[in-house]
């Protein structure tokens, strides 16, 4: 299985260190230096902030630094699913790209629902933009907003060192207190505007983060703490570009799975450690059947192929899975792909 990329021994160390648990303290790539020296990488400090940057740099990654749970800081996301005709499809792809409320488009194998994308609202209603976008288009849509939340994550390792990923350095974070708070305070959107791309890939990221917003380095570390363990950040580390890595066969199985299984299936499907995200969305009758999502990624037709199979055998553990109950919708283009509108969904939530 090829990569797209080439990657030295180091590059690989650092995919798979750490795609989570990187080390919220001012000077983090000290001890996170120190855990690859520890699994028989031997790399300074220096020269791992500068194999991050150039990483970053190339397009291997495709950030370094907190991710956000958009969901977490305000406002909504939901799946849509909507045909464009052969004879208009670059016309009604355009409409609906046109729109900022929508972030990703693909276009997906199947025989009517071929275009699917995500639509992000900071204070709008997401019935009131589908209704304009199905004037624009003079196609239905089909919502499909999350119902429940099995799994989101979306790690990709590669061969080399620290081949399990297990390195977590989160512990060294400052000790912090949750709180219940829905909304964010005006200083606590700032960081989330400033953060939502990435940290800045030096050997002080969060002191230049706290210069940036004209604070203190401790209120930032202690604040991307709480939020990591609020649930505002899924995790602190580096995020990979798949497709760079070779991961480029990206299949989006879904199931009819029978109502009262759905949380038991969730979970056992969930525990495979290659479905990177996993949902049940609602079905839309006459249209779509389908009630349960579970996206897997490949290196190859073949790895994906497996892969899918390995989804419908742990289904089959659960239920009687027959071939009208279930389907992969592979991408064949990426129609559009920007990120969250994460600034004016955390502006409206602000107190």
């Amino acid at each position: 299985m090829s990569e797209a990329v080439t990657l030295d021994r180091l590059d690989r160390a650092v995919i798979n260190a750490f795609q989570g648990g990187f080390p919220v303290v001012e000077q983090p790539f000290e001890p996170a230096a120190a855990a690859l020296r520890e699994r028989g990488v031997d790399v300074s400090a220096a020269d791992l902030a500068a194999r991050v940057r150039a990483l970053d740099e190339a397009g291997t990654l495709s950030r370094f630094g907190a991710l956000v749970n958009a969901e977490a800081i305000g406002g909504t996301a939901t799946l849509v699913a909507t045909h464009a005709p052969a004879d208009r499809f670059d016309e009604v792809v355009e409409e609906i790209n046109d729109r900022r409320e929508v972030a990703h488009n693909y276009e997906r194998e199947h025989p009517h629902l071929n275009v699917w994308f995500v639509l992000s609202v900071a204070d709008e209603s997401v019935e009131a933009v589908l209704a304009e976008i199905e004037a624009e288009t003079g196609q239905p849509t089909y919502n499909l907003p999350k119902q429940r939340e099995f799994r989101v994550e979306a790690k990709f390792l590669v061969d080399g060192p620290v081949a399990d990923g297990g390195v977590d350095r989160s512990g060294l974070a400052p000790d912090v207190t949750q709180t219940d708070r829905t909304t964010l305070t005006p200083a606590e959107r700032d960081l989330v505007v400033e953060i939502q791309d990435g940290l800045p890939t030096t050997e002080t990221p969060y002191r230049d983060v706290a210069d940036a917003l004209e604070t203190e380095v401790s209120w930032v570390l202690e604040t991307v703490e709480r939020f990591r363990r609020e649930g505002k950040v899924r995790r602190v580390g580096v995020v990979p570009n798949h497709y760079a890595l070779g991961y480029t066969e990206n299949g989006m199985t879904v199931w009819n799975v029978p109502d009262d299984l759905v949380e038991e299936v969730g979970q056992a499907v969930a525990s495979l450690e290659f479905v990177t995200h996993c949902y049940e969305r609602p079905r839309h009758e006459g249209v779509w059947p389908y009630n349960f999502f579970a996206m897997t990624h490949g290196r190859s037709e073949a790895e994906s192929a497996a892969r899918v199979e390995r989804v419908r055998e742990v289904m089959a553990e659960h239920w009687d899975v027959g071939d009208d109950d279930w389907d992969t919708l592979f991408s064949t283009r990426i129609l559009k792909k920007t990120g969250i509108r994460l600034t004016e969904r955390a502006s409206a939530n602000t107190e």
